[in-house]
């Protein structure tokens, strides 16, 4: 077992250690949010995905499905030259919150080495993923706890933005 696949398979117990704390974390953090957070996390996020080669993990494509915009459906569709209906038809289903999803997982379209077959259409959420970067991250503190428990990048940036030094 390589250390990728280690850390991999360590990660959801890891994660649920981790994850009364995060959640207290999360809870303060919101009650007093810092005006450079956002720069913080981008900044985090840069710094991680510079050792980070989603290659080698790809767990999310092999765990999680997206949630599949409108707009995915129709830029995946064009790609794959199927009519809508029939895409949704082949690879989509409604979940719990009413939001179309890939009906399996791992990802239809997660190739050998962990390649995506359709990654300059991916889905919105597959290409914005882990969302560490992203602006108002605030707003998204519960995902992001959960997605600790997938990518080994988002629990590495929240614990170093555990340690990070806000001003008052």
């Amino acid at each position: 077992m390589n250390n990728m696949q280690k850390q991999i398979q360590d990660l959801p117990k890891l994660a649920l250690d981790k994850k009364v704390e995060n959640q207290l974390f999360f809870k303060k953090l919101k009650k007093h949010t810092p005006n450079n957070l956002d720069l913080v996390m981008q900044d985090l996020h840069e710094k991680v995905f510079e050792h980070t080669d989603c290659l080698a993990c790809a767990n999310c494509c092999k765990t999680a499905s997206p949630i599949i915009t409108e707009k995915d459906i129709q830029r995946i569709a064009k790609h794959l030259r199927l009519k809508e209906t029939v895409f949704i038809e082949k690879y989509l289903f409604k979940d719990v919150d009413d939001f179309w999803a890939f009906r399996e997982t791992p990802c239809p379209f997660l190739a050998s080495y962990n390649y995506c077959l359709i990654y300059e259409n991916r889905p919105k959420a597959c290409s914005e993923y882990p969302h560490t970067n992203r602006r108002k991250f605030i707003q998204i503190t519960d995902l992001t706890i959960k997605n600790t428990e997938i990518c080994p990048a988002t629990y590495e940036i929240v614990e170093a933005l555990k340690n990070v030094k806000f001003e008052k």
